[in-house]
């Protein structure tokens, strides 16, 4: 397994923003170099996963697709939806050869359930479906989880056409659950991120918020819609403290 650490690669810098230890002074120099509300948003990110995979698996969903999944960092997708369904199943991806390092560690899920791993590109769509279905049951609801990771596709990489692709294998009853950075939220910090990350060879593609609503086309918006991170919660009991976010988050249902 061979680990490039001459360049900086999204999944580490994300585990500098979150207080990993799991970087290389590549990844920690772009983090140095971001503005604090970068940390925020990397936090803002983790608990808008935690509400919408709890509140997804409250409803009985007990299949998810992580893809972008990164570095683990306690409690991870699986540990949040296997507490409420035991026997939930977890298909992790990421392109990062140092999450497959901690693959061991995912794969220790709930005895019930059943985590898997598996290294790979979201611009191979179909790879990764082909993998998900030997684990995954594809004629029963499945949530896919792309949390802030289409903004690391900028338009040039066809990012609608490879969610379009992920949705498309997924059945009538399966859930998208996807966050975003925002370019029109604070258009000043967002143009010095995408600056800094460009100086460490990593390409962004932050979007509006008609732009980011577009990969939700033809799916059914889940209440409260497409918000801010820390405005999307389900019940009074998981209202996040108001805060400012740079970040858009929603979940919708396939028709």
């Amino acid at each position: 397994m061979h680990i490039d650490t001459s360049k900086a690669h999204p999944a580490r810098v994300y585990d500098w923003l979150l207080g990993g230890k799991d970087n290389y002074p590549v990844d920690k120099a772009v983090g140095e170099k971001l503005p604090p509300e970068a940390r925020d948003a990397a936090r803002q990110n983790r608990e808008f996963m935690h509400r919408a995979a709890a509140w997804l698996a409250m409803q009985g969903v007990d299949q998810f697709l992580d893809i972008g999944a990164g570095i683990p960092t306690e409690p991870n997708l699986h540990q949040v939806v296997q507490r409420i369904v035991p026997s939930a199943k977890v298909v992790y991806c990421d392109n990062d050869p140092i999450v497959l390092r901690h693959a061991e560690a995912l794969l220790a899920g709930h005895p019930q359930g059943r985590t898997d791993y598996i290294q790979a590109d979201v611009r191979r769509p179909a790879q990764i479906v082909e993998h998900a279905r030997s684990v995954l049951d594809f004629e029963r609801p499945i949530a896919l989880s792309l949390i802030a990771l289409m903004h690391f596709i900028p338009d040039d990489q066809d990012p609608y056409e490879i969610v379009r692709a992920l949705l498309a294998a997924l059945p009538q009853g399966s859930h998208l659950v996807l966050s975003h950075a925002a370019s029109d939220l604070y258009p000043e910090l967002a143009e010095q991120v995408t600056a800094e990350y460009a100086k460490g060879g990593i390409r962004l593609g932050f979007r509006t918020r008609g732009e980011v609503g577009r990969f939700f086309d033809g799916l059914d918006l889940l209440d409260p819609g497409l918000v801010t991170a820390p405005e999307w919660f389900k019940s009074p009991a998981t209202t996040p403290s108001p805060e400012d976010s740079g970040i858009y988050a929603a979940v919708a249902r396939i028709r």
